[in-house]
């Protein structure tokens, strides 16, 4: 499914130097395939914005080789931005009545970096809440990842997220629980997932709520559905990761403890270095501790080269799927998220 470059955000031209399929809007105009608009929320910090753009961009942009996206990004005025982020969301981003303005198909909503498991001490609380409400009653399908799942089962069923004390990342084994449900066509049974949180919702919290669990793992459950199963599409963790994204990730923390932003030097992700990449990291820390090394010398060039991803042919399958069943389902008029012969209460037929 070809991407529309129908501004000028830089990750559009930064994908199609990738390699990925970009049509301009002239191009696309003159195709009469009908397009889907997809919102994109992004609630990540600034140092993960525009990688957030591009890694769920891509994900659509994979899922078909016929159908047109048009994909709008945009966020939310009470999550704090430095200097930079801020003006690349002023210049591209679109705001919140401007989507609510042109209406939706599906939407996306990020996670965000949120330690406090009390989420209605995040500043976006109100915001985000207001962003569920609408795309309930107004957008086809909203996929949710890891912190937005929380939120969701806070406003939507009362469930609160739990602590888990130690922060829950690395690569976990999953194993598919309902092989039927349409998103899981053609996807594996067993399929790695990337995780990295510090709260859940248990199992039983979505039991309670009526949330279907699809994917399941000993760390929690990953994929969910509403109890529609569709109008609203759980990820727990970070299907949409890049195979770099945890490395990043981990010399983040390594900045966070040097900057005394945290008191102990990080752990390494659960299941995603070779006993090779762990020699060489421990000896980054020794020296960096010592004083032997600078920041600037973090071996992310030589350890990206030998990182394996296990988890991105299962997103891109689900992904491609969930794009499936809101073509078949959505109304013509964008303004409308079910056609007229459409049960909202069981869109895809199933039960």
């Amino acid at each position: 499914m070809p991407l529309i470059a129908h501004s000028s955000l830089p990750s559009f031209t930064r994908l199609e130097q990738e390699g990925e399929t970009i049509l301009s809007k002239d191009r696309a105009n003159h195709q009469t395939i009908r397009e889907l608009h997809i919102g994109l929320l992004n609630m990540m910090p600034d140092a993960a914005l525009e990688a957030t753009e591009r890694q769920f961009f891509r994900l659509i942009g994979h899922s078909n080789q016929i159908a047109q996206f048009y994909l709008h990004p945009f966020t939310l005025s009470s999550i704090e931005r430095g200097d930079e982020a801020q003006a690349h969301v002023d210049t591209h981003y679109q705001s919140f009545d401007d989507i609510k303005a042109q209406g939706l198909d599906a939407l996306i909503i990020t996670g965000a970096h949120i330690e406090e498991a009390d989420l209605q001490k995040a500043p976006f609380y109100d915001q985000l809440k207001e962003v569920i409400e609408w795309s309930y009653n107004n957008v086809t399908s909203t996929l949710c990842s890891c912190l937005a799942t929380h939120a969701v089962l806070e406003f939507r069923y009362q469930q609160k997220r739990q602590p888990i004390g130690e922060k829950c990342w690395g690569v976990f084994p999953h194993q598919v629980l309902d092989r039927q449900h349409p998103l899981m066509s053609g996807v594996n049974t067993c399929f790695d997932v990337p995780h990295s949180r510090f709260n859940e919702i248990t199992k039983a919290q979505f039991d309670k709520a009526n949330v279907k669990i699809l994917v399941d793992s000993k760390v929690g459950a990953h994929l969910c559905v509403s109890e529609d199963l569709l109008r609203i599409v759980f990820f727990q963790g970070h299907p949409e990761y890049d195979t770099i994204s945890l490395l990043k990730e981990y010399k983040r923390e390594i900045v966070s403890f040097l900057n005394k932003g945290r008191d102990d030097y990080p752990s390494f992700p659960s299941n995603y270095l070779s006993p090779q990449n762990k020699a060489i990291l421990n000896e980054f820390k020794t020296k960096l501790l010592n004083g032997e090394f600078k920041l600037s010398d973090f071996p992310e060039s030589l350890i990206s080269q030998t990182l394996g991803n296990t988890w991105h042919d299962a997103t891109s399958g689900i992904i491609n799927n969930w794009i499936g069943c809101v073509y078949q389902v959505t109304h013509e008029d964008i303004n409308k998220p079910f056609m007229d012969s459409i049960n909202p209460n069981d869109p895809l037929n199933l039960k």
